[in-house]
């Protein structure tokens, strides 16, 4: 079949206006000449910007209705940083406690590499300090003492070099709040299959 790009044509030719009749993307300009039907583009796709999120804790979106959010530091060691880099870490049984002024991280798992901690004593389960400004501090402490909220880590992820800790104030859900949850992402996951069809 013999095609040829319609790089070039005026809004009259008759294949161009078949083109955009089909309501394809008007950067897809390869036609079929003999049927005027638009071919498949087949130029590679641009590169997806590589995910800068290490782990997600849906277990706490799940269990909790979350309130404020913040961005805290993780003070973390040299094998630790590495094994998170590989993607070794579980973020389900953590959650964050206040001691001192400061808060703390506790029951996030990461699991050490062997190259990595042979010259170390490794604990994957240490509680770690997170890294506030003074206003954030004082809103999580008014937050857990005065209004009875927990606080609850969500999920890591790379800010440039550094790692980073999204956590929440958050207060428990009741049983019908869970089923609404449940109904609401089968929901959305049968949408999803849906348009996935009619595409």
């Amino acid at each position: 079949m013999l095609c040829r790009w319609l790089a070039g044509h005026n809004e009259n030719s008759e294949a161009l206006r078949d083109f955009l009749c089909f309501g394809f993307r008007p950067q897809v300009r390869r036609i079929c000449v003999k049927c005027s039907f638009p071919l498949e583009d087949t130029r590679p796709m641009a590169p997806k910007a590589p995910s800068t999120t290490i782990a997600l804790n849906k277990r706490a979106r799940f269990e909790y209705h979350l309130h404020d959010e913040f961005e805290a530091g993780v003070q973390l060691a040299g094998w630790e940083v590495k094994a998170l880099r590989a993607g070794r870490v579980q973020l389900t049984e953590s959650f964050v406690t206040m001691h001192r002024g400061e808060a703390y991280l506790h029951g996030c798992n990461i699991n050490p590499l062997i190259s990595a901690s042979t010259h170390v004593v490794a604990e994957p389960k240490r509680v770690r300090k997170l890294l506030l400004h003074r206003k954030e501090l004082a809103r999580l402490v008014g937050g857990i003492n005065q209004k009875g909220y927990t606080c609850a880590a969500l999920s890591l992820y790379w800010r440039g070099p550094w790692v980073k800790c999204k956590i929440a104030l958050a207060s428990g859900k009741k049983a019908h709040d869970k089923r609404a949850s449940i109904k609401d992402r089968e929901w959305s996951r049968d949408k999803e299959r849906l348009m996935k069809d009619h595409r």
